[in-house]
């Protein structure tokens, strides 16, 4: 059922200003966590056409106890195939089945950012979450005296009212009126190069699911299957201002994305141009992630070139990291170092990404001679090398697991506690490997038992198990029979490891719940 605007209330526990990816993940992660909430964006209608075209492993992960990842698989292409143009050859890669036995979806994901929205929309709407649409933050205060609740001005159609959250996340973009309004940095810089979208029609390459990658003097070339309203999806980029003129305004011209397909060295033709964008593009990292109740995510808290699809992926994991926090936080945890821990966990992930995306784009778009040389003369000249490396499947796997985020850990967290130190297995931090085990008498793939809400207690076979009328109602416990020793484990909402100890220490366990507010 979807919330008359009317009734929404005027105190809720979490603002979400922004309704992409991640502000409506977010908000999903905190209502399935305890928290009311209410979602806010200025735009009239879903950004479109779509600018992300890929989502990774880890994310599907962490949407899936949030019901939205079976329902995104049936509109995605989860055995794509690529081919890699260099120069005259053509080097075919799988990127299905991969070497990713920890995951239960160990492939590459093409899938639109538009349909990405549209079931996170679906799954707020079952729950009774309404997006305002056209309706602006305006202002935004913290008034400490004033029970640590925020002073969030919006003007909608209806006018200017005043909605008092004890919270806020930021999840409207790379310009966010949030982070303005906070008064949180914004270091970095612009690229020299740009991006060109377009989605086009093209004559010489025959409708399939294969992704074409090209590489020029000037840059990679995308072409995805994944247009709205034409067939391909191109992504390209090229040297800011660089001639010829591209036209008034961001939209590019048929004959632009001929030349750009053209320098790729791609034997096709523009038929047809249904729509075209020149997009600038930004590396930054905000100054903090968070102000006192006001939380940065996605691109408002970092902003990267696309190279690796990393934006939208990177967004929606900061938002299942935080939303979790906050429910919790606003049910009466703790709060110290509960929500201290998003930024010491997520802004170190998102400086490493930041640098890995710099390097890409350097391989992939610089014109520095060093770049152009390597994919304009040297890349062609060692294809035969270039295949054999990307037929192993082991290193294609390794390369996928860091740009899917499935090695990020959170070790050195306030809320990663180690007990009773245990030898082997995932360490507190660590993501939760997924693998079939039996689990309470049945033999269930791991990651399983996690897909629902809220906190998972594993005790290994021999340990004893904890009152369960201790540890409070947002956790279940659930016994690894295949798993011998006396170990207890607690698994966070977001499928991290938070708690783990060699031996069962049902005190040290309870701590560690009230730590993250579990028990309020």
């Amino acid at each position: 059922m979807a919330a008359d605007r009317g009734s929404l209330t005027s105190h809720p526990d979490i603002l979400v200003v922004g309704a992409g990816p991640t502000g409506l993940t977010a908000a999903l992660q905190a209502h399935d966590h305890g928290a009311t909430v209410r979602v806010v964006e200025r735009r009239p209608q879903a950004f479109r056409p779509s600018r992300a075209m890929i989502v990774h492993a880890r994310t599907l992960e962490s949407l899936r106890p949030l019901g939205a990842t079976d329902v995104l698989l049936d509109r995605a292409d989860t055995s794509p195939g690529a081919e890699l143009h260099l120069g005259d050859r053509r080097i075919r890669l799988n990127l299905a089945d991969l070497d990713l036995p920890d995951t239960a979806f160990p492939h590459l994901t093409l899938v639109r950012q538009a349909d990405v929205e549209s079931v996170l929309v679906r799954c707020l709407t079952r729950r009774g979450i309404v997006v305002e649409r056209e309706t602006e933050l305006v202002d935004l205060k913290m008034i400490p005296d004033h029970g640590g609740v925020v002073h969030a001005v919006v003007r909608s159609t209806s006018g200017v009212t005043e909605i008092r959250p004890r919270f806020v996340i930021g999840s409207d973009g790379s310009e966010s009126t949030v982070r303005k309004l906070a008064g949180i940095g914004w270091p970095g810089g612009r690229y020299r190069e740009e991006a060109i979208l377009a989605d086009v029609e093209l004559e010489g390459l025959a409708p399939s699911d294969t992704l074409h990658v090209a590489a020029g003097r000037g840059g990679l070339c995308f072409l995805f299957a994944l247009g709205e309203g034409s067939t391909w999806r191109m992504l390209a980029t090229r040297r800011s201002g660089d001639p010829p003129f591209l036209g008034p305004g961001s939209r590019v011209r048929a004959p632009d994305v001929q030349r750009l397909l053209d320098a790729a060295g791609l034997q096709v033709a523009v038929i047809n141009l249904g729509w075209s964008e020149r997009v600038s593009l930004q590396y930054r990292l905000a100054a903090a992630f968070r102000d006192g109740p006001v939380f940065l995510v996605g691109d408002a808290a970092h902003t990267q070139s696309p190279a690796g699809a990393l934006g939208m992926n990177s967004g929606i994991l900061d938002a299942a990291n935080v939303g979790w926090k906050l429910a919790y936080a606003a049910r009466g945890a703790k709060q110290d170092e509960l929500l201290m821990s998003y930024e010491q966990e997520r802004r170190p992930v998102a400086r490493r990404l930041l640098v890995l995306t710099h390097l890409l784009f350097f391989a992939e778009a610089s014109r520095h001679p060093l770049s152009s040389f390597l994919r304009g003369t040297a890349a062609p000249l060692t294809a035969p090398v270039v295949a054999r490396l990307t037929n192993q499947r082991w290193l294609m796997a390794q390369a996928v697991r860091t740009v899917a985020q499935l090695r990020v850990d959170y070790r050195h967290s306030a809320i990663s506690v180690n007990g009773a130190p245990s030898a082997g297995g995932p360490r507190p931090g660590d993501r939760l490997p997924d693998e079939t085990v039996i689990c309470d008498g049945q033999t269930v793939r791991l990651h399983e038992i996690t897909a629902r809400s809220g906190i998972k207690v594993f005790i290994f076979g021999d340990a004893e198990k904890p009152d369960v009328r201790t540890l409070g109602s947002r956790v279940t416990v659930h016994r690894l029979d295949s798993k011998p020793g006396g170990d207890i484990m607690a698994v966070r909402p977001d499928g991290h490891v938070g708690f783990r100890s060699g031996i069962a220490e049902p005190a040290r366990l309870v701590a560690w719940l009230d730590l993250v507010g579990a028990r309020a």
